[in-house]
């Protein structure tokens, strides 16, 4: 299955890299920062729907997740597969980025490009370079990157999200899980907060059993000062606000360690198991967690009439505004 962005018979795998300024100050409706550079990579199986719903393009029902640590949304649900969406609303003073925009992402904007600061929907300002400043489309916090200033260009880390482990965190801390392949050198790492790595771990061992070994059966937390951790030159694929990342071990694409490049993407290597790459890639965009939009309920007498009860009470209701009419 050709998914775009992904697979390898075309010339270009992912999307050029967006060579637009960092995002940068306060809050405002898109979160502030200016927002350029390449179109972001969506799935074939992504969801054109802004509605949340119980069930998904992909066929598949909304299951909701169990949120470790802090709820990405207060009173809200958040489930795999679902199709987000919502209104998008501002940060209320007092809050953690108050002033900043949040919400409104849906299944149809998840997917982003290898950019960091990729996965933005158009209303935020689409595809860009860094996450300084940004609001926040689906409630939760982009990753961060160890290594610090001095390895790789500074819109890799910014530090108004913390580290790695910050209890304030929207779905826990940040952890990591590992999918080998079974025919290929290939390792590829999943890398978000607790709550969706966990969730991502049971959709991606359903869905691409047989094709990967020696996965992860839980998440393991992110060390990001172990030199042996995932890298921002190993990303692949940013996802949801690049709240999610893709990389796979061996692949170094330096252009991700400088702060304006416009030049290509390396290459993914010839050497990498794509169709297990094919199978994380639409899984991660079909099934990621989003917070479900809320739902309204609608009053009608025709609902009241599938009720011979609500009928009942309808009818008399109507029998006493005619009688006041006389």
């Amino acid at each position: 299955m050709y998914v775009p962005g992904i697979s390898i018979p075309r010339q270009r795998i992912f999307p050029r890299k967006g060579g637009g300024a960092k995002g940068g100050g306060g809050g405002g409706k898109s979160g502030g920062g200016s927002r350029s550079g390449g179109s972001s990579s969506k799935g074939s199986s992504s969801s054109s729907s802004s509605k949340g719903g119980s069930s998904s393009s992909s066929g598949h029902s909304s299951a909701p997740v169990s949120v470790s640590g802090k709820s990405p949304k207060s009173g809200s649900t958040v489930s795999s597969f679902s199709n987000g969406g919502g209104r998008i609303s501002t940060i209320p003073a007092g809050a953690a980025f108050a002033g900043r925009s949040q919400g409104g992402g849906s299944r149809a904007d998840v997917y982003g490009s290898r950019t960091y600061g990729s996965g933005y929907p158009s209303a935020y300002g689409g595809v860009g370079r860094g996450v300084g400043g940004l609001g926040f489309p689906f409630f939760f916090w982009p990753v961060v990157w160890g290594g610090g200033l001095g390895y790789g260009g500074a819109y890799l880390y910014n530090h108004e999200y913390g580290n790695s482990d910050n209890p304030d965190r929207p779905g826990g801390p940040m952890t990591v899980a590992n999918f080998a392949s079974n025919t290929t050198n290939s390792t590829f790492h999943v890398l978000s907060d607790n709550t969706t790595v966990t969730a991502l771990i049971e959709t991606i061992s359903t869905t691409c059993t047989g094709i990967a070994q020696n996965f992860s059966r839980v998440p393991v937390l992110l060390n990001t000062s172990d030199p042996s951790a995932p890298r921002a030159e190993q990303a692949i694929q940013y996802y949801r606000a690049s709240s999610v990342v893709l990389t796979l071990d061996g692949y170094n694409d330096t252009t991700a360690l400088q702060d304006n490049s416009t030049g290509p993407d390396v290459p993914i290597p010839s050497w990498a198991d794509t169709t297990l790459l094919n199978c994380l890639n639409q899984t991660i965009g079909d099934s990621v967690p989003l917070v479900d939009a809320a739902t309204t309920t609608t009053f009608s007498f025709a609902s009241m009439s599938q009720s011979p009860a609500m009928g009942l009470l309808g009818l008399i209701w109507t029998l006493c505004f005619f009688m006041n009419m006389l």
